[in-house]
C-alpha cells in the first residue's frame, strides 16, 4: 500500500511538473526587442495562434492599462453595427460633416464607416457613440470585458485620453476573439470590421491594424498599434504601445510593430 501511494504521489508530481513546464514555454519574453523602443517606454505583445504562444517585450508594461484612443474605433464600429446605428449590409453609412474645421483636413467632409476608419475620424465615431447611448454602450463594454469599462468620462469622450483604459494584453485578447468570431456580435458584423482594418495584402500576407494616439499639453505622449497578420494559414495577433514626453504616437507604434514582426519573420 505504501509503495502504491508513493507511486501515485510520484505520478502526480511528474504531471504537475509537466504542466508547469508547458505553461512556462507558452510565454517567450524578448528583452532584446528593446532596441526598437529607443526614447520610449513601451511594450509589444504577440500571440501566435497555431503555437499557442505569447511573445512579449516588457512584460510589466504589457499589463498596464492606458487609454485606447483611436483603437477603440474597432469595438465602437462593432457596437454601432450590432445596435443598428450603422448599416449592417455594408460600410456605406454616411454621416454629414457639421462644417467645423479640424486640423486634419481629411476630417473636413462627410464620411462613411469605411472612410472614417481609414482616416481615423474622431467626430464620426463620437456621433456614433452618442447614437449608441450610454446604456447600450455600457452593456457591450461589460459583455466584452473591455479594459476597465469606465465610461464616466462622457459618452463621446471616455476613450479619448479619458476614463476608459485597457492593457496591451487585453487588446490582444480582444483582437483574438474578433478573428475567432468569439465576441457578442454577428459573424457578418465581425467580418465587416475585420475588412475595414486591412492595411495591405501584399505577397499573400494580410496585414491589419489600427493606430491610436494621445496628446497632453500639445505633446504626443501615447501611441498604440493593434492588429493581426494572416500568413500561410496562420494568424498572429499583436498590440504595441509606447509612451514618452513627446513624439509617442500611433504611426510610430505601427513602425515599431512592423520592425518587430519583420524580425520575427511574420511580415
Amino acid at each position: 500500500m505504501y509503495r502504491y501511494a508513493l507511486l501515485v504521489l510520484l505520478t502526480l508530481f511528474l504531471q504537475l511538473g509537466s504542466l508547469v513546464s508547458a505553461e512556462a514555454t507558452s510565454q517567450n519574453i524578448r528583452d532584446d526587442l528593446g532596441k526598437y523602443f529607443q526614447n520610449y517606454q513601451g511594450t509589444f505583445v504577440l500571440y501566435d495562434e497555431a503555437a499557442d504562444q505569447y511573445t512579449i517585450y516588457n512584460e510589466e508594461q504589457s499589463s498596464i492599462r492606458f487609454s485606447p484612443c483611436s483603437t477603440f474605433k474597432i469595438p465602437n464600429s462593432l457596437i454601432g453595427l450590432e445596435s443598428g446605428i450603422l448599416e449592417k449590409e455594408n460600410e456605406r453609412t454616411l454621416l454629414k460633416w457639421s462644417g467645423k474645421q479640424y486640423s486634419i483636413s481629411a476630417w473636413n467632409q462627410d464620411h462613411t464607416l469605411a472612410t472614417a476608419m481609414a482616416n481615423s475620424v474622431v467626430w464620426y465615431y463620437q456621433e456614433v457613440a452618442r447614437k449608441i447611448g450610454p446604456e447600450r454602450m455600457g452593456y457591450f463594454l461589460q459583455s466584452l470585458q473591455y479594459g476597465n469599462q469606465d465610461m464616466s468620462g462622457g459618452i463621446d469622450r471616455f476613450w479619448l485620453q479619458s476614463t476608459l483604459t485597457i492593457s496591451a494584453k487585453e487588446q490582444v485578447a480582444f483582437i483574438k476573439k474578433l478573428y475567432q468570431n468569439d465576441l457578442p456580435f454577428s459573424q457578418d458584423n465581425m467580418a465587416l470590421v475585420r475588412k475595414l482594418i486591412i492595411l495591405s495584402t501584399e505577397k499573400n500576407v494580410i496585414f491589419s491594424g489600427k493606430t491610436g494616439s494621445a496628446m497632453e499639453d500639445s505633446k504626443l505622449v501615447l501611441g498604440w498599434f493593434v492588429g493581426c497578420v494572416e500568413k500561410d494559414g496562420h494568424r498572429y495577433f499583436f498590440a504595441t504601445n509606447i509612451t514618452g514626453s513627446d513624439e509617442a504616437f500611433g504611426a510610430r507604434a505601427k513602425e515599431i510593430s512592423q520592425q518587430i514582426l519583420t524580425e520575427l519573420a511574420i511580415l
